[in-house]
């Protein structure tokens, strides 16, 4: 495979030596193309020794070659990493003013950007326009991993391991070749509203009730649906990982605020995916000062309402307005001794009247938290129920594919 490997000019430009080897002792044809920036970090002679070629980003060396069209033309596969704040600007841009850049207006292949920039950067505005915009246009955009940073500092913005890069470059040919990158555009237009997290409802200013979700799996709903180039607004309860760059973000606690978040964000939406754990109970009454540990005292007795059935709601403002609209739920089960984990959820998809559900058997040591995971999805039309297994991202991207079938057939 020809691979053309585009080096931005941050400190993370080291790694990238290892993602180097990685692709050639894998026994690809590595073509490096540092920027200038980059040469202040590792030097050309670093990347000659490890793939084997000359180094250069100026189109007017090997003129008579035409690189700054054959090398875009050619390559099977680009990867830029990292890819840093400047220039994802310039690829969104459409800018074409040293190889790389010429480069990349050439692809005809997949392109893969692996970003890696100071925090702030990566949630600026402007980055986040043009992450979506590179993604509207088909590329890929990694999500960067999130810990130490070149400073003192922490937070998103690290340039992903070599290892993941790897992985994630030979996934998105695999795909091309799979044909699944021609439908990779199945959302371009679309508005999809999703939910993430779990809710916490107050007992007092310190203690709530919650439950233990992570919003994994909304967040690589919302990393999907934006690869699939729709519009995506990520309805975010509490979370432990970062969101996505490019989505609209709306921030509740509790049920009621994410009820009435759903309602309003399904008004102009055309999917609506209810990922979010939401608690199925409130405390009747929360106190407005801590609650104290009292000898003397009896224990506080705790009185539970039922919350809002969003999900039931959403179905029923949809049938009352008459939107075309897919609505895919969740669901948390456990089974019991009268009956396994697909029969309630079979009655629940009976009873909520959403399109799709996603069955996910759940336990301490199962789903929450945890990076792999399997579900079910079933489908309000009777066919044959679809099992997905793997990363929370593999389980997203067949979420999303079932989502785009049904509004292509509608």
């Amino acid at each position: 495979m020809n691979i053309v490997l585009g080096v931005g000019g941050g400190i993370a430009a080291y790694k990238v030596a290892s993602l180097l080897r990685l692709f050639t002792e894998a026994g690809h044809d590595v073509r490096v193309i540092p920027t200038s920036a980059s040469a202040q970090f590792v030097g050309a002679a670093t990347w000659e020794a490890l793939s084997g070629k000359t180094v250069s980003n100026n189109v007017f060396d090997d003129v008579d070659k035409v690189n700054h069209v054959r090398l875009g033309h050619e390559a099977d596969l680009i990867v830029i990493a990292p890819a840093t704040a400047d220039l994802l600007a310039r690829a969104a841009a459409g800018l074409a003013d040293d190889l790389l850049t010429t480069t990349l207006l050439m692809a005809r292949g997949p392109v893969l950007f692996a970003p890696a920039m100071h925090s702030e950067m990566w949630q600026h505005a402007a980055t986040a326009a043009n992450v979506a915009t590179l993604r509207g246009r088909g590329s890929t955009v990694l999500e960067p991993a999130v810990g130490r940073l070149t400073g003192a500092d922490s937070g998103p913005g690290r340039l992903p391991e070599p290892e993941q890069i790897f992985a994630a470059a030979l996934a998105l040919v695999n795909r091309e070749a799979a044909g699944e990158l021609s439908s990779a555009r199945a959302l371009a237009g679309r508005t999809v509203t999703i939910s993430a997290g779990g809710t916490r409802e107050p007992l007092d200013p310190v203690r709530f009730l919650g439950n233990r979700s992570s919003g994994k799996q909304g967040v690589a709903l919302a990393a999907a649906a934006l690869q699939s180039g729709a519009k995506v607004r990520l309805i975010a309860a509490h979370m432990d990982v970062a969101v996505p760059t490019g989505v609209e973000l709306i921030t509740v606690e509790t049920a009621l605020e994410l009820r009435d978040a759903a309602l309003s964000a399904a008004e102009d939406s055309d999917v609506v995916i209810m990922a979010a754990a939401v608690a199925d109970f409130r405390p009747a009454h929360a106190s407005a000062s801590k609650i104290k540990k009292q000898d003397d005292v009896a224990d506080p007795v705790i009185t539970l309402v039922r919350n809002p059935d969003v999900l039931l709601e959403l179905v029923r403002d949809r049938t009352r307005t008459g939107r075309r609209q897919i609505i895919v739920g969740f669901a948390a089960e456990t089974g019991d001794e009268q009956s396994d984990v697909l029969e309630y959820a079979r009655a629940k998809l009976q009873r909520k009247g959403c399109d799709l559900l996603v069955v996910n058997q759940v336990g301490v040591d199962k789903v929450f938290g945890l990076d792999q995971t399997e579900v079910v999805i079933l489908d309000c039309s009777g066919v044959e129920p679809v099992i997905a297994a793997g990363s929370k991202t593999d389980v997203a991207g067949a979420v999303i594919s079932l989502v785009s079938d049904r509004l292509t057939a509608t």
